[in-house]
């Protein structure tokens, strides 16, 4: 699904990614995680065409996505901050978001649309949103147009309880429907259950990419933070 292979990306004279290779399957759910400045959200960005690459590349289905555009109509992203003209309401931000992927081969998928309630709340102007709602828009836009990837940038920030549940079954469904997921988090309890494999970025380089079984096994651990605690702590990086 999407490979990166040797991908190197630098800044002025500062290396955000070295020499970074994992593998992407459909099915799997993967947390991206690292300490802040690891990388994770370059490497986001690389996968969305948004950073070019200084070397190395990556491949989408197979085909390298440097100058293939078309990919990105495959991948649902949810940023951490969403950002939308002030003055349009929720119906007219979708109603345009539609229009520009009127050519959509896959059909809409709106189920987090009702399930968040936002059908009651059309008319209300992005500006005048609160920071959950405006969260629960971009889960929307997300998972709207029924794509093959998903790409989630600490999705659960800013949720209610209520809310942040049912994005999480939402997600389960969706891996196993066969879907990709990536997810980055800081909060690791909130990928309990969720995630099935782990890909860990410090300092722009692989640390290790592992399936939570796998680690749970070399750790002794079950919850994902005392999991990764214990990996750091005790240097039990999994070959």
């Amino acid at each position: 699904m999407i490979i990166a292979t040797n991908v190197s990306k630098q800044f002025g004279k500062l290396k955000v990614l070295d020499n970074l290779s994992v593998t992407c399957n459909q099915g799997e759910c993967i947390a991206l995680i690292g300490p802040n400045g690891s990388g994770k959200t370059t490497f986001i960005k690389a996968i969305l065409g948004m950073v070019i690459c200084n070397s190395g590349f990556i491949t989408f289905n197979g085909k390298n996505i440097k100058n293939n555009w078309q990919y990105r109509e495959q991948i649902g992203y949810m940023p951490q901050i969403g950002r939308y003209p002030d003055n349009m309401s929720i119906g007219q931000l979708l109603t345009m978001m539609k229009d520009i992927r009127s050519g959509n081969e896959n059909g809409t998928d709106e189920e987090l649309f009702y399930a968040f309630g936002l059908d009651k709340i059309l008319d209300k102007r992005m500006r005048t949103l609160s920071g959950g709602t405006r969260q629960k828009v971009s889960a929307v836009l997300a998972f709207l147009f029924n794509p093959q990837v998903i790409i989630l940038d600490e999705p659960t920030a800013g949720l209610d309880p209520v809310a942040a549940e049912i994005l999480k079954a939402k997600i389960i469904k969706e891996k196993e429907n066969g879907k990709l997921i990536l997810i980055t988090s800081h909060i690791l309890s909130e990928l309990d259950d969720l995630v099935t494999q782990i890909i860990y970025i410090q300092d722009g380089k692989l640390c290790f990419q592992q399936s939570v079984d796998a680690l749970q096994k070399t750790t002794g651990q079950i919850r994902l933070s005392k999991v990764i605690a214990t990996i750091m702590t005790q240097n039990l990086l999994v070959p």
